[in-house]
């Protein structure tokens, strides 16, 4: 009981309602507001330099030969997920409203995550080279297709988000050349990268906290907590939760439909299901201002701890199953 209240109440998840609760009483705002958002510009550069230099080359070339599973986890996260918030629309809408509609929808567009993903393939019992390579290159690919994604579907209002190419622009300024540049810089930093990967996860950590105290702010000005009621809230967690049980069965089902060994179906069903708050919080920032940016992030934030305690769960099951089956089979070769 003890370990599944950890999971629900870890020590990041406790600290990201500290921030949210610090941001609604004291938001940042003038001379502060200006001060945070330099902060957080040079807190997610240095994020995505960190990102490029922990990316192993040696790993993506371990994995990349599995071209089948890696189309199969990059068309669940971008283009099932988006195809299922696009065809919910007339359900959402009058549930949530239009502002955390659209914030589902950016959820739907992002990119996968990278270390839980290969964590939870790890756990179960999953194919982790293939886990390596795909959730990096799911990382990289969102970069560019997230806000051509957003462009194409979302279609926001002039005043409540950039335009398209300028935010491309800012992205590939703000995300992909300090990634790019880390990952340059990897065959000269990369054994103390990956030796000291514990410490500089917290680089992750404080990098969100910031980005979500820095863009709450700026919403509770906005009147955020005025726009967005205790019941659409809860309607919020629902969808979460219903979005997260259909992407687990659909990419579990189609793993086996096409006929992937059961490690590859492990890896399948964790890549392709879960969303990325580590690049989804910067991507929120760039690419949306204003009244809109705090229900663009609420869903992300509430979707992010429903897939690390379901994830967590299912993996320890995945471990347990695997183990059976290595036990039936040296059974049957005796």
């Amino acid at each position: 009981m003890f370990g599944y209240l950890r999971l629900l109440f870890d020590n990041f998840t406790l600290i990201l309602l500290a921030v949210v609760a610090t941001a609604t009483l004291l938001p940042a705002h003038g001379q502060g507001a200006v001060f945070f958002e330099w902060l957080t510009m040079a807190a997610i550069a240095l994020l995505f330099f960190m990102h490029g230099a922990k990316l192993s080359r040696t790993a993506i070339i371990a994995g990349a030969t599995h071209w089948r599973l890696h189309l199969l986890v990059f068309s669940c996260t971008f283009l099932l997920f988006p195809l299922i918030g696009i065809l919910a629309k007339p359900v959402l809408v009058p549930l949530l409203g239009q502002q955390l509609y659209m914030g589902v929808l950016f959820l739907c567009v992002l990119p996968g995550t990278v270390q839980s993903a290969i964590a939870f393939t790890s756990l179960a019992g999953g194919n982790v080279p293939a886990a390596v390579c795909s959730a990096s290159a799911s990382s990289i690919l969102g970069i560019i297709l997230t806000p051509l994604l957003v462009a194409l579907l979302m279609q926001l209002d002039a005043s409540d988000s950039t335009s398209p190419l300028h935010s491309i622009g800012a992205i590939s300024m703000q995300l992909l050349l300090p990634f790019v540049l880390g990952h340059s810089m990897r065959p000269i930093i990369g054994h103390w990268v990956d030796k000291n990967k514990k410490q500089l996860s917290r680089i992750d950590q404080t990098s969100i906290l910031l980005v979500v105290y820095t863009a709450l702010s700026a919403s509770v000005v906005e009147g955020l907590w005025t726009t967005v009621s205790t019941g659409e809230l809860a309607n919020l967690t629902l969808v979460c939760c219903v979005l997260l049980a259909l992407i687990l069965f659909l990419t579990a089902w189609l793993g086996r439909r096409l006929g992937f060994s059961h490690e590859d179906q492990i890896t399948i069903v964790f890549g392709g299901s879960k969303k990325s708050m580590a690049t989804g919080v910067p991507m929120a920032q760039v690419l949306f201002t204003g009244s809109m940016l705090g229900p663009a992030l609420l869903p992300l934030m509430i979707f992010h701890q429903i897939q690390l305690m379901v994830c967590a769960v299912m993996a320890q099951h995945y471990a347990r199953k695997g183990q059976d089956i290595k036990t039936s089979v040296s059974v049957n070769n005796n």
